[in-house]
């Protein structure tokens, strides 16, 4: 085998996708398609929830392309950190869908599931032995992280995928899984080169993301060849250029040259990225460098409380000039009203936006707007004592005086009805370190089951 073709339908799973981009790319005749279905992006909540933050209709609507394209082709479908976050009710949940889609089209397949939860007495063994390390700049995990994390997931590399594939899977679904790893164990299992495989990995688990313009919700082809790849979008519309690849390349990286992942270092300093054609791109040079220990990625999630949001707007320039003293007010004001509550026990906090909500210190212009957006937030140890303390700071901000104040009414426009959103539990990231392990698929279980499409009557 010179080349492996693969084709990546979106950037998440639900994230959608042309149906003609998608028929372009199956003309291409692709060995495998896979997506990857999960990211930390959108924040702990879902990990320590247990909960998916793509939508069931979506998920379901884009796996049923996927699987029907795979069987009708007999190329294997693989799916990275299933529902989102990779714990065992989000990788329920995403093989409910496959099952319920299996039925529904009458197709048989062998199906592998690969686990990524890791136990807690494991996490707290490793902590005693020192195998369980920070991941810089963030602290060193403790046994309390460990023994509240609701769900703690390893982020698995590519040897788990390739023994369901050895174990003969036509369809494979991981838990919580390095990107690039659902992309890459294929042609790894073939002998191609790891760090050409990785790297084509990186590119693809976001899709036409890395094209002018570009989408995270369109298709993308992968052509791996013995001594480099091309990268091209399947909408006619898009185009791979030099500069689109390189930087999504480099994005969400410290170090542009040399990406950490499990098992070792993904190295860029020789990888040369050229025009291929109008629309492809040609990379090489890209080399794997493993790791004198292979260490895996541990995430975890606990709660730390609940919350309630009231959102409003201001436009009086008198209270916009005086804004911080009036937040600094209502804060005292608060904290005088309950006095008898511990200030440990809720986190009273404002976001106003047009001044400085999105980069906070770091802003380099200052002066707020002719309006701004006031989010008022509580987070607290129960949902009763966050909603008191965001609806009184709400209303005192609200009624709030301040030197040359005109209105007496009201300093706030309030853009809903209720103006208070009860937003409910709250996680925070407790463990996002490194393991040292010495199999790296010893955490990561293979289950494997059939899928026999039912006759039909």
């Amino acid at each position: 085998m010179d080349e492996i073709r693969i084709l990546s339908p979106t950037a998440i799973l639900g994230y959608g996708f042309p149906e003609s981009s998608f028929q372009a790319g199956l003309a291409r005749e692709p060995h495998l398609i896979a997506v990857d279905a999960g990211s930390t992006d959108p924040g702990p909540y879902y990990l320590g929830a247990g909960v998916s933050f793509t939508d069931r209709q979506a998920v379901h609507r884009d796996l049923r392309h996927m699987l029907v394209a795979g069987r009708l082709r007999g190329i294997p479908v693989v799916v990275g950190t299933g529902g989102g976050a990779g714990a065992h009710p989000h990788v329920t949940w995403t093989r409910e869908i496959i099952q319920q889609i299996a039925r529904e089209e009458g197709l048989s397949f062998r199906l592998a599931v690969v686990h990524a939860d890791v136990a807690k007495p494991v996490l707290l063994e490793a902590l005693d032995a020192g195998d369980l390390g920070a991941l810089h700049p963030g602290p060193e995990a403790t046994v309390e992280d460990v023994v509240e994390s609701t769900h703690v997931v390893g982020q698995m590399g590519v040897e788990p995928i390739v023994r369901a594939l050895d174990l003969g899977a036509d369809v494979i679904l991981t838990g919580r899984a390095y990107d690039p790893a659902v992309f890459a164990a294929l042609p790894i299992r073939h002998g191609f080169d790891p760090g050409l495989a990785l790297h084509l990995g990186k590119i693809l688990e976001c899709a036409a993301i890395a094209t002018t313009p570009g989408s995270g919700s369109d298709c993308m082809l992968g052509v791996l060849r013995r001594d480099h790849f091309l990268v091209e979008p399947l909408n006619p519309e898009r185009a791979c250029t030099v500069t689109s690849v390189a930087a999504h390349t480099l994005y969400e990286k410290t170090n542009p040259y040399r990406l950490p992942g499990p098992g070792g270092t993904l190295d860029l300093t020789a990888t040369t990225f050229d025009q291929h054609d109008d629309r492809v791109v040609r990379v090489a040079g890209s080399r794997f460098v493993p790791a004198d220990r292979y260490t895996v990625k541990v995430e975890g999630a606990r709660r730390v409380g609940y919350r309630t949001v009231s959102i409003a707007g201001a436009r009086d320039p008198i209270f916009i000039a005086q804004v911080d003293e009036i937040l600094a007010a209502v804060r005292s004001r608060v904290a005088d009203n309950f006095a008898h509550i511990p200030a440990t026990d809720y986190r009273l906090l404002f976001h106003v936006y047009g001044k400085n909500a999105v980069m906070g210190p770091l802003e380099p212009h200052g002066e707020p707007g002719h309006e701004l957006g006031i989010v008022i937030e509580a987070v607290a140890g129960t949902q009763e004592l966050a909603n008191t303390i965001c609806a009184f700071a709400r209303s005192t901000m609200l009624h709030h005086g301040y030197a040359g104040r005109i209105s007496t009414a009201g300093n706030l426009a309030f853009p809903y009805s209720p103006s208070d959103f009860k937003a409910g539990e709250v996680y925070r990231f407790s463990l996002y370190h490194l393991l040292r392990v010495d199999d790296p698929s010893a955490l990561f279980p293979v289950e494997i089951a059939e899928l026999t499409a039912e006759p039909v009557s």
